[in-house]
């Protein structure tokens, strides 16, 4: 029940008419006219005041969630755990996590693109189209590779410097103030074509990737053309998964603000419990990537790491949430 349905319901039961509640507010008819039709909102002073007056708590008037008036001053349990979220905040953080899906989606797309010429020098290399030696073509290699590694960190570092001051949405209960869920939800409407077709786009895109490296494989699999299918493999991934990745966090903010999916709050207190296993695991993963990578000089098919690791991780966490159930 939003803010304006509420004034109307405790107006009735008073028995007061618009005009007798804007003489008690000090108001104009007009102003209560105008709230009770949701076309404006009080300011905080005017609603400490209707709470003292009608007797229910603030918490009452302002959180859509709350269905059932609680005396004034009464603090609840939940009032206690949850944090609350305004419109000036909401908005704050969906502009970061917009900002965020950017930076996060290009970081991505250059850490797969990594390997690319490390892959396409090498093979080069040793099928005589380039009058390298052995140690320049990887050398080449690997400085193209870590110009495109630096610049990814620096953005993954950005983005979490700038999302820090909202963790808490993540891992803790919340509560929207008035007209919070209603401008979410409204957004997320708008946004829901966009998110299903790139997300589309996106996966047809990963699955489509292995078509190249058939098809290379086919003409000269002991040629540089097998080279090149691995190349298209990284390429075709790097741009589905920069899709996927960019609408999936716009997606996350607005999931995070109505606590839906997996940021319910009961999959928050699983991940509050489950997070420090989480980033240890997926430290190994990274150390076991660096080193299959560079101590064996596997670039080409190491990457295979992260969608098994990926695909695991979610087993074990689905097995870990049925064992509590």
């Amino acid at each position: 029940m939003i803010f304006a349905d509420k004034l109307i319901d405790l107006r009735k039961k008073n028995g007061w008419s618009q005009e007798e509640l804007a003489e008690k507010l000090n108001v104009s008819r007009q102003a209560v006219s105008k709230w009770e039709g949701a076309q404006s909102v009080p300011d905080m002073s005017r609603i400490i005041q209707m709470s003292e007056l009608f007797g229910v708590s603030t918490d009452y008037l302002l959180k859509d969630s709350l269905e059932q008036a609680e005396p004034a001053g009464e603090i609840t349990e939940e009032s206690t755990t949850c944090r609350t979220v305004g419109m000036e905040e909401a908005n704050a953080f969906m502009n970061v996590k917009e900002a965020n899906s950017r930076r996060v989606a290009l970081a991505v797309m250059l850490c797969i693109l990594s390997p690319v010429a490390l892959i396409l020098l090498g093979a080069a290399q040793a099928f005589g189209l380039l009058k390298w030696s052995e140690e320049a073509a990887c050398g080449a290699g690997l400085v193209i590779l870590m110009l495109l590694i630096v610049p990814a960190v620096g953005l993954f570092i950005i983005s979490n410097l700038r999302i820090s001051p909202y963790e808490y949405l993540e891992k803790e209960p919340v509560e929207t103030l008035y007209g919070v869920t209603g401008l979410v939800k409204d957004r997320k409407e708008k946004f829901q074509p966009v998110h299903t077709r790139w997300l589309l786009i996106g996966i047809m895109l990963c699955v489509a990737s292995v078509i190249p490296l058939f098809i290379c494989m086919f003409l000269g699999r002991e040629s540089f053309l097998g080279a090149v299918g691995i190349a298209s493999v990284l390429v075709l991934c790097a741009i589905g998964v920069l899709l996927i990745v960019r609408v999936s966090i716009v997606w996350g903010s607005y999931q995070m603000l109505l606590e839906e999916a997996e940021y319910t709050r009961e999959n928050k207190e699983h991940s509050r419990r489950f997070g420090p296993v989480a980033g240890v695991y997926w430290c190994l993963v990274t150390a076991a990537y660096l080193a299959w990578s560079f101590i064996g000089n596997s670039w080409n098919i190491s990457w295979i790491i992260w969608p098994i690791a990926g695909v695991l991780y979610g087993a074990v966490t689905a097995v870990i949430r049925v064992m509590k159930k």
